[in-house]
């Protein structure tokens, strides 16, 4: 299991730096991890909460709440099939069905390969696009067993335009001093930055 490596770290210490208080960055230190990993270690937790001042399970509290993040390998694709009433109804279990044939495993499972995980979801917010999909969380819409095999034959070739799983994006937003809205305390703090580079024309102070 890993820590953070040294190139994660220097990015995990300039994160918490535009925090106030340096357990607001969890979520973007976890996600961080699995960037690193493909999934967020224990050790990963650990040290996490080594650096934001907290216990390793206040780090596994917040990681097990959310769904995107993983506490377990995965494979660099994770393909969520929706099985929510309208893309029931329009031929999503037709679809997992399809799927689990042409991977070769049934929802939960990662190809031998190690490059495509299976989940079967509830809704995912896009019942106008039904049957829908999503790719490490990009929405494929109104999908056929004809674009799905399409679909994984890009996978496997690296050729569907979508990063590895527990990237976020592309590129790693930075942001520069001169940027940043503050990142003192918020007793006592008095105006923030935000609002006095940004004075009211009211004339009166509201």
């Amino acid at each position: 299991m890993a820590r953070l490596n040294p190139n994660s770290l220097t990015i995990a210490q300039e994160i918490i730096a535009r925090y106030p208080v340096p357990r607001s960055a969890l979520i973007p230190l976890l996600h961080l991890a699995q960037e690193q990993d493909g999934y967020v270690t224990e050790d990963a937790m650990a040290h996490i909460g080594e650096l934001v001042g907290v216990t390793p399970a206040e780090v596994m509290g917040t990681c097990s709440f959310y769904e995107m993040l993983k506490r377990e390998p995965v494979g660099d694709y994770m393909v969520n099939i929706c099985n929510g009433i309208s893309c029931h109804l329009l031929g999503s279990e037709n679809l997992i069905h399809h799927a689990e044939a042409i991977l070769g495993v049934r929802p939960g499972g990662t190809t031998a390969d190690g490059k495509i995980t299976l989940e079967a979801v509830e809704c995912i917010a896009a019942c106008t696009e039904a049957p829908c999909l999503q790719v490490n969380y990009r929405y494929r819409n109104q999908v056929s067993t004809e674009d799905f095999d399409q679909l994984v034959s890009e996978l496997r070739d690296d050729n569907a335009n979508v990063a590895p799983h527990g990237n976020l994006a592309k590129v790693r937003q930075h942001i520069g001093e001169e940027r940043r809205a503050g990142v003192s305390p918020p007793d006592g703090q008095g105006e923030p930055v935000w609002m006095a580079r940004n004075p009211s024309d009211n004339g009166d102070g509201s």
